[in-house]
């Protein structure tokens, strides 16, 4: 009789062993696996999304500029570089938030994923600082004279981010796959090789 009730007591700690394991919540990627994800996104929304050349020209721009003025409306002059200057400093917070975040990676993770030589984190450390410095400059002249203060400012920034992005994805070019390696049809006399 006590082997029974010694049974079913070790039956009943499994049942509820189980049901605790079964209502936690699932767990989204953590530790490295998430900061890399986080860095892959960040360096794609930069490439794919905010340093287009043809993005940029649209926001810092000066033809729709030369449009709305030729239209003799001080209102509506008024109201373009008003929604002019909110989209451009959206513009550079982006880009300042894309680029902490791949700095935060860069900083805490990359060691153990990255092989770059002492030269090129040197080199990357110093893109790093010199865009954070000059998205600061950016934005204050935009917010102090509009989006139009200083374009080879925005050229500039806009090239370094690029040229940064390019050696980070150079070194995260693991996580996308490559078709280089795919399968191949190598038949020959016989036998068949995939």
């Amino acid at each position: 009789m006590i082997e029974l009730v010694l049974f079913v007591a070790v039956g009943l700690g499994l049942l509820v062993l189980l049901f605790l394991v079964m209502r936690r919540p699932p767990t989204a990627a953590e530790g490295a696996a998430g900061a890399l994800v986080a860095a892959k996104r960040s360096l794609q929304v930069l490439q794919d999304g905010l340093l287009p050349t043809h993005l940029i020209e649209r926001i810092f721009g000066t033809q729709d500029l030369e449009y709305v003025s030729s239209l003799k409306s001080k209102s509506l002059q008024d109201l373009f570089l008003r929604e002019r200057k909110w989209l451009a400093l959206a513009w550079v917070r982006q880009l300042r938030t894309q680029i902490l975040s791949l700095k935060d990676f860069h900083t805490r993770q990359s060691r153990m994923f990255a092989g770059m030589s002492r030269a090129t984190e040197l080199s990357v450390a110093l893109d790093f600082a010199g865009i954070q410095m000059e998205c600061r400059l950016l934005q204050l002249l935009v917010q102090w004279r509009g989006p139009y203060a200083s374009p080879r400012l925005v050229r500039q920034t806009a090239t370094t981010a690029t040229g940064l992005c390019a050696v980070l994805d150079k070194s995260l070019g693991f996580l996308t796959p490559s078709l280089a390696g795919g399968p191949q049809d190598d038949s020959s006399a016989g036998t068949t090789t995939l």
